[in-house]
């Protein structure tokens, strides 16, 4: 047998970092990495490294991850956007390089975990998940450092600032991501790899970075969870968006959809109703769905059943990065689905078979009152999502070809 395919049998072992915590999964960033992890434990030594929040139960996590060979969350308390503790982070921010928000993400707890197992040089590799885990990590170890990027973080910052009306604000912002986007280069030239979850992304960062090693995989979705149900359940005239509604491009996205695109569907359509789903709503969002008569309900334990009962799925986001896995979850439900180009960003959908893009209100409008007039087009999309879905993106998959790119660098 030769030494190349000795490598490729031999098993990893893989040291995971980050910051903000894998459990419970109501974010897609958590998602794509639990379950990433979840499949790579089955055949590798995988240890995990995280933080929580004060007041989570920091071993939680490793009852849902029991074939990891170690499972350590560390709790740290990271400053919420408008809060006095992210307004002091920012300001002692702007006198270092860092950006804010990878700036809050400083964890002493987390970087001494991190140098503790790491001693000895038993791991074969170290992945940063997210940017905000790589102040946490030393780039330049014995180690080899693979930086995953769920996005494009400076991508996001410089169309936040793009879409800001306040002089100020958009003044601060512009200096964010002009910061970001020299900190996040800089992080890929110094990772031995940096892998992204679309090749958009990957092409956006090789420009910037043209010496770094950056590979792209695809996003996943759990097919078996997500899968379609009884159309007698679907409401012909229900409208539905679920996502993080603490990250900023979601609540932006919404309160877009409210202010620009509901008073165009109610036109045609008075009896339309809208439920936004997901964690942490802020105060001008319930006040804005208030008004609106839109339906807004936290956190949920499961997503499935507001999805059923939908009969057109939107995602009006106008700022973002990497790829969104509230679409697949839609599609692996056989749901019809209408984005703008951002929202559908670095998936490789087919237009008018898989999904249908708009990004002004009035077109984005009429293509969900084609979807809501018309069932059988509905059906027509989802049913063709779904077969993609099933046939290539599971996150066995998914996983398989991360770790095919972690496997160049033994």
């Amino acid at each position: 047998m030769t030494e190349q395919a000795l490598c490729a049998d031999r098993s990893l072992r893989i040291l995971w970092v980050k910051v903000g915590g894998l459990w419970p999964l109501n974010s897609g960033g958590r998602l794509r990495s639990f379950h990433i992890i979840s499949e790579l434990s089955r055949h590798h030594e995988v240890t995990v490294l995280t933080t929580h929040e004060p007041e989570e139960d920091g071993q939680e996590l490793a009852r849902h991850l029991p074939r990891c060979a170690l499972v350590t969350s560390v709790p740290h308390a990271l400053a919420k956007r408008g809060g006095i503790g992210f307004l002091w982070a920012l300001t002692r921010s702007w006198l270092t390089p860092l950006p804010v928000s990878v700036y809050k993400c400083r964890s002493a707890a987390l970087a001494a975990e991190v140098v503790r197992v790491s001693a000895g040089g038993h791991f074969d590799m170290c992945v940063t998940d997210f940017l905000y885990a790589v102040p946490n990590v030393a780039l330049e170890g014995t180690t080899p450092v693979v930086l995953f990027e769920h996005n494009v973080e400076y991508v996001i910052w410089r169309r936040t600032s793009a879409n800001s009306t306040n002089p100020l604000r958009r003044a601060a912002l512009q200096l964010e991501w002009r910061k970001m986007r020299r900190y996040e280069n800089r992080a890929c030239r110094r990772a031995k790899l940096t892998i992204t979850v679309s090749e958009d992304d990957r092409l956006l960062l090789e420009k910037d970075a043209p010496e770094s090693r950056i590979e792209a995989i695809p996003t996943g979705v759990d097919v078996d969870y997500f899968h379609a149900g009884d159309d007698a359940l679907e409401q012909p005239a229900e409208i539905v968006f679920t996502g993080s509604m603490d990250w900023h491009p979601n609540e932006d996205a919404m309160l877009h959809f409210i202010d620009a695109i509901l008073p165009l569907l109610r036109r045609e359509v008075p009896e339309v109703s809208v439920t936004i789903v997901g964690r942490n709503p802020s105060r001008q969002l319930r006040d804005a769905a208030a008004t609106a008569g839109v339906s807004v309900t936290g956190t949920v334990d499961d997503v499935r059943p507001y999805i059923r009962r939908a009969a057109v799925y939107v995602v009006p986001l106008r700022i973002g990065g990497g790829t969104r896995l509230k679409i697949y979850e839609a599609l692996a439900m056989a749901k019809a689905v209408v984005s703008t180009t951002i929202g559908a960003e670095g998936l490789p959908l087919q237009e008018g078979v898989h999904i249908l893009r708009a990004d002004d209100p009035d077109a984005f409008a009429g293509k969900v009152l084609d979807l809501l007039r018309d069932p059988s087009r509905r059906r027509e999309l989802g049913t063709a999502g779904r077969r993609l879905m099933e046939q290539e993106y599971s996150w066995s998959r998914v996983a398989q070809d991360f770790e095919r790119h972690c496997r160049t660098l033994v």
